[in-house]
């Protein structure tokens, strides 16, 4: 019987790694192997079955909020929409947080750095100061609307900001998600902050220090492509130099 089929009949048990902080390093823990179980259903039941001091971070348990991405057998994923049969094949789960983002204990990171970044490439709607009387009209085939809806769907779980390997070489690059944000509001017909969002990412920590290597894209659960988008925001930042300098 295979490890998949094994896991669909329920029975077995799993070998799982759960990293506790520098200190304590990984601890181990055995849970049984159940039917339809995802990751998140073994990190809860070792917290309340077998170490209620073990911190984590959940909400919604459909994939709707991204509060329990961590990084499982190395790559970032929501937990709760992991099955086990995916991720486990030999029978070992090694847990660990986000990688990226200061540990606030277990597997809980503190997110208010990727969120102060996202402060900082503008990626909050500007309307002006004096908004328009009435509501816009934007047409849902016009290229600006299409561009924006194919970013729009982030919940900002954080994987992709995880899985940046410019964030682990420069922590002050603004990082996939904040930048994916401002390329939906650059395309944003009726946003009036334009310029300085396009100023705010085209500095050194911007859009220009990505390297293209696509793991936010690979390792998105919405299966967006914030490289496409911070190429974007690279075409309309050298369109602004181009346009200040003629």
């Amino acid at each position: 019987m295979t490890h998949q089929e094994a896991e669909a009949a329920g029975g077995g048990e799993l070998a799982v790694r759960v990293w506790r902080g520098a200190e304590r390093g990984f601890e181990s823990f055995r849970v049984a192997r159940r039917e339809s179980q995802t990751v998140l259903d073994v990190v809860t039941e070792i917290q309340r079955e077998q170490d209620p001091s073990l911190a984590y971070r959940f909400a919604c348990r459909v994939g709707m909020c991204g509060s329990c991405a961590m990084t499982v057998n190395g790559r970032p994923r929501w937990t709760c929409r992991t099955r086990v049969a995916k991720v486990a094949e030999d029978g070992a789960l090694t847990l660990e947080p986000l990688k990226n983002l200061p540990v606030v204990k277990d597997l809980a990171v503190d997110m208010a750095v990727f969120f102060e970044k996202w402060r900082d490439a503008k990626g909050f709607f500007e309307p002006g100061e004096r908004p328009a009387d009435d509501f816009a009209k934007v047409e849902p085939a016009s290229p600006e609307r299409q561009a924006a809806d194919a970013g729009v769907e982030c919940i900002n779980c954080g994987a992709c900001y995880s899985a940046c390997d410019v964030v682990s070489w420069n922590p002050d690059y603004l990082g996939p998600a904040a930048l994916n944000r401002a390329w939906t509001l650059v395309n944003d017909v009726r946003d009036e902050g334009q310029d300085a969002r396009l100023a705010a990412v085209s500095g050194d920590a911007g859009c220009h220090s990505c390297h293209s290597h696509m793991s936010c894209t690979e390792f998105c659960p919405k299966d967006l492509s914030p490289t496409y988008a911070i190429a974007g925001l690279k075409r309309a930042t050298a369109k602004r130099l181009w346009r200040r300098r003629a």
